[in-house]
């Protein structure tokens, strides 16, 4: 059987000129679940059913999650260089049509949200917000609000926004363990600007990863896909909408199709609702998410390694290499072990690790069960942060140490001094920092200005920063210099 060539496709929908729709190519059998070319054997089985079994109804689900799914439109600046890099893929011309049109640098796209509590707190999908410079939020009963960013995680594709409101209707996180593979769900959102769009379909799989966050972030090791897959349609435009079980229980935030054409024809997969849960409390509380670490590379295991290692079936996670000083050596794992549950849950591949391991903080503790040469053994670990440390990561510094340097406020008299009204002195520079290797800026320097915003505290700078990305300009002076400088670097 000829397997056909398939796209992983975000879901948030292109307006005018705006792409927001990610295209990775993949062959249908590495991603999504493949088609037996086995004949089936003629064993049947007699299923009996009542005279009194009633068809799924969809009616009271719909119109819980109907009015707590939001339409979420976005615009943000693309230059000429991203939108001609853009266009000159094919497949793009296929969707948004011919390169030579002449391309406005004002772009925008749209997709869905879910309001999760009466005051207006909204999650969304990251590739729905992402570098927009205005977020509007288009309510089912047609009132429109402008959203604030509270914080995105690029590991699970997930954001938080919130709106100026109240006694809005909402969704409760459901416990997404539960789900059972079978069963049937809604997807609940705005496909092609089509405003509060119900589909139906059941779970196919889950716990299943397809390589889309990892590659869509530039390879990165820390993306989290644990995704729950279905059959309901689901199309650009349903980025960031609900995921709903006949009870209308929010069971998961859809993301991605895996389709043929780009449009749905395939499987549909959603962010499980712990993961969002976990996502979403840490964005209220520290404004990122507090990710934990084992601290060892995986692998699931296969025929090979359980064959390697005298497994009874190939089940868990095959730990390739343990890493120095992180939470796993600590706790004496080795290379070669097979973790095989934490906290008593069975943990089957490394899907499923990594969502357990991702519903934690550092510093928690998890019960890890393992097999070693034949051996089932337990012990309890402290997970860390990406430091190696079991502390929570206080993002406000984290910042500054990116930037690499340290700061602090000035005081009246210092202030008069310099004939200013606001700023903050910098009082140390790391040259490993993005200030210290791109600008030739020194101790001692007064921030006054960042972006053209006005600088009077340090809360103040951080706050400018925290959601800055790209270009940042950094003006000020030298204490007894009259001349003011300006240093422009990239974040």
């Amino acid at each position: 059987m000829k397997i056909k060539q398939f796209f992983i496709v975000l879901l948030s929908a292109a307006l005018g000129t705006g792409i927001s729709i990610f295209y990775v190519n993949n062959k249908l059998e590495n991603n999504v679940a493949k088609q037996d070319e086995t004949p089936a054997k003629n064993n049947f089985t007699t299923v009996s059913y009542s005279n009194n079994a009633q068809p799924v109804n969809f009616v009271a689900a719909s119109s819980v999650a109907t009015p707590a799914v939001v339409h979420v439109t976005t615009s943000y600046k693309v230059d000429n260089t991203t939108s001609q890099q853009f266009y000159g893929d094919d497949i793009f011309q296929y969707f948004f049509g011919n390169p030579q049109q002449a391309q406005p640098r004002e772009s925008k796209a749209s997709g869905s949200g879910v309001i999760i509590s009466k005051d207006g707190y909204i999650i969304t999908n990251n590739h729905v917000i992402d570098n927009a410079n205005d977020i509007q939020v288009n309510l089912s009963n047609n009132k429109s609000y402008t959203g604030k960013l509270i914080g995105k995680d690029k590991d699970t594709d997930l954001a938080l926004i919130k709106i100026d409101a109240t006694d809005l209707p909402y969704l409760n996180f459901a416990n997404s363990d539960s789900v059972k593979i079978g069963e049937w769900v809604l997807a609940v959102g705005n496909p092609f600007n089509l405003a509060s769009t119900v589909t139906a379909g059941i779970v196919s799989a889950k716990g299943r990863s397809i390589n889309l966050l990892e590659n869509f972030n530039g390879n990165s090791n820390t993306a989290i896909e644990s995704f729950i897959q279905t059959d309901a349609a689901v199309n650009p435009g349903n980025s960031g909408g609900a995921l709903v079980n006949t009870q209308g229980d929010l069971i998961g935030i859809n993301t991605a199709i895996a389709s043929p054409s780009g449009v749905y024809a395939g499987y549909a997969f959603a962010v499980p609702a712990n993961i969002a849960s976990k996502v979403v409390s840490d964005l209220k509380e520290y404004g990122a998410v507090q990710r934990a670490f084992l601290g060892v590379n995986i692998s699931s295991v296969d025929n090979e390694i359980a064959n390697k290692m005298d497994l009874d079936k190939p089940t868990g996670v095959y730990l390739q290499n343990v890493i120095k000083g992180g939470a796993a050596e600590e706790a004496g794992l080795k290379n070669d072990d097979v973790i095989v549950a934490i906290n008593n849950k069975n943990i089957e591949n490394v899907s499923a690790l990594q969502e357990e391991i991702a519903s934690h903080n550092p510093g928690d503790k998890v019960e890890v069960t393992y097999i070693r040469k034949g051996n089932t053994e337990k012990v309890l670990l402290t997970l860390k942060n990406k430091y190696n440390e079991e502390a929570l990561i206080n993002y406000d510094n984290e910042l500054l140490k990116k930037l690499g340097i340290e700061i602090e406020s000035l005081n009246s008299k210092e202030l008069y001094s310099q004939g200013l009204k606001f700023g903050i002195k910098v009082v140390s520079i790391n040259s490993s920092g993005l200030i210290g290797q791109y600008t030739d800026m020194k101790k001692g320097f007064i921030i006054t200005m960042v972006d053209d915003e006005s600088v009077d505290s340090v809360d103040k700078f951080k706050e400018i920063i925290s959601n800055k990305k790209g270009r940042l300009l950094i003006e000020g002076k030298y204490p007894g210099v009259r001349n003011d400088f300006l240093y422009a670097l990239k974040i």
